[in-house]
């Protein structure tokens, strides 16, 4: 199942996407966490937390599920 977590601005960065989604909840962990395991950004794995995310992009946290970024509707 995909969840789609709206931003506000032009894109996003990976670590602030994952404290957004409610996946990990402080900067310290997104830290470790990607470190230790990475994500999957359109089926690339990534583990740096400043990767910019954009409307459209899917990020797969393994156990956790899919996420795609969406743009706020107004």
């Amino acid at each position: 199942m995909k969840e789609y977590i709206e931003i506000n601005t032009p894109y996003i960065q990976l670590g602030q996407f994952i404290k957004l989604a409610n996946i990990l909840e402080s900067g310290g962990m997104v830290k470790m966490f990607l470190q230790d395991n990475g994500v999957y950004v359109n089926d690339e794995l990534e583990t740096r937390r400043g990767r910019k995310l954009y409307p459209g992009d899917a990020i797969y946290v393994e156990d956790i599920g899919t996420f795609i970024v969406a743009k706020e509707q107004e």
